[in-house]
């Protein structure tokens, strides 16, 4: 038989665990009990697994079961026998605890630390954005200069941006500044006409006089109302420039209906109008604004040329563009001088108060918008003027 003599020592080892309790047991070849607690659960083993572990339940309380088997030689046979031991989970589940809080006490004071440094990080990193903040607040509404405030590497793109932002914003508001001034200037003429000769309506001793006056005043309105729709004009360019409704149209079929149009009022002025231009030169145009842009260099020339003239109108393909001249053989403009009439508002100076300012400038922006070319040349003869534009023909 097997017996089983277990030291003093190993007991004390096995009731070291203050809050624990470990219980033993002891079985030999199957089906025999030796010692310890007999009740205590055993736990299958694998085969050729000399030690398992397994959590089992003894008594109501929570165990962890180890067992051990062995065999003990008594010099004629082999004598197998099974030893378990099982401890209860207290002490082990309360060191869990104190290490899942010691770990999470010391994780979130890393995340405290971490979320401190990061702040102050962030903080330092950002207080050049705070003070470009503060500076472009600061600035009065006509401060459009460039900002010098130095920044991060990170964001110095972001400041060359607005600053360039700025200066455009700075040019295009001085650009509006001057035309709006440019275009009062012109309303008040005309407007001061009308009271003058409405005064000397007012004042005539005959009707004859009276109807003069009224006559000019009228004429006063018409030339300020020629101003206000070529003032909308540019401003319906400027809008088109976002929004613009392109297709494909026939250039020389277009623009012989609009010279066709303005053949009587030429006529009357004793200008022999004309248009010259076969076949079929298809753009990609927006309707309404190339409309604007054939009229205005037609009455252009009408209104330029002088009575005795001739003004010819004419289509043809240049190439990979279809070429739309108007020419007449007046006065025309002088080399030096042509940049001039392409400015809002330019004149030449010669005392004709028929025009505004405004044709050629038009024509200039409504040709940009279709990308398309335009030029001023000397008249064939070498009197007259020729404007040229070039538009690219549709695909």
């Amino acid at each position: 038989a097997l017996e089983v003599d277990i030291p003093y020592v190993a007991l004390e080892m096995l009731t070291s665990a203050a809050q624990d309790r470990v219980f033993y047991r002891v079985d030999g070849p199957p089906g025999t009990f030796i010692t310890g607690y007999q009740n205590l659960p055993s736990i299958a083993r694998r085969e050729g697994q000399a030690v398992a572990f397994e959590n089992a339940s003894f008594r109501g309380e929570p165990i962890r079961v180890a067992v051990l088997a062995r065999s003990a030689s008594t010099g004629i046979r082999s004598v197998p026998f099974v030893v378990t031991v099982a401890e209860t989970t207290m002490a082990r589940e309360q060191l869990t605890r104190t290490i899942l809080i010691r770990s999470a006490l010391r994780i979130l004071f890393m995340i405290i630390g971490a979320a401190v440094i990061v702040w102050i990080a962030v903080t330092l990193s950002l207080r050049p954005l705070y003070r470009f903040s503060e500076a472009i607040a600061e600035r009065s509404p006509d401060d459009l200069h460039p900002i010098g405030e130095r920044v991060p590497n990170e964001v110095q793109g972001l400041v060359d941006t607005v600053n360039s932002f700025m200066v455009r914003l700075e040019s295009a508001l001085n650009a509006l500044r001057h035309f709006t001034g440019n275009a009062s200037h012109q309303l008040r003429t005309p407007l001061a006409i009308v009271r003058t000769q409405l005064a000397l309506a007012d004042r005539a001793d005959d009707l004859a006089t009276a109807k003069t006056a009224v006559r000019k005043a009228d004429e006063a309105v018409a030339g300020a109302e020629h101003i206000l729709a070529q003032l909308l004009l540019m401003a319906k360019i400027d809008a088109a420039g976002r929004s613009a409704a392109f297709r494909k149209l026939d250039l020389t079929d277009l623009v012989r209906g609009l010279t066709g149009d303005h053949v009587p009022g030429a006529a009357d002025r004793g200008i022999d109008l004309g248009f010259e231009g076969e076949g079929v030169t298809q753009v990609n145009v927006e309707p309404l604004l190339i409309g604007e842009l054939v009229k205005n260099l037609i009455v252009n020339a009408i209104l330029h040329a002088g009575s005795g003239t001739e003004v010819t109108v004419r289509i043809e393909r240049s190439g990979e563009t279809a070429r739309l001249e108007v020419e007449d053989n007046g006065p025309g403009i002088p080399p030096e001088k042509r940049a001039t009439v392409l400015e809002r508002f330019g004149r030449l100076g010669r005392g004709d108060a028929s025009g505004t300012g405004l044709g050629l400038p038009i024509v200039e922006e409504i040709a940009r918008l279709h990308g398309a070319a335009l030029s001023l040349h000397d008249g064939s003869g070498g009197t007259g003027l020729k404007v040229r534009i070039d538009f690219p023909l549709a695909g």
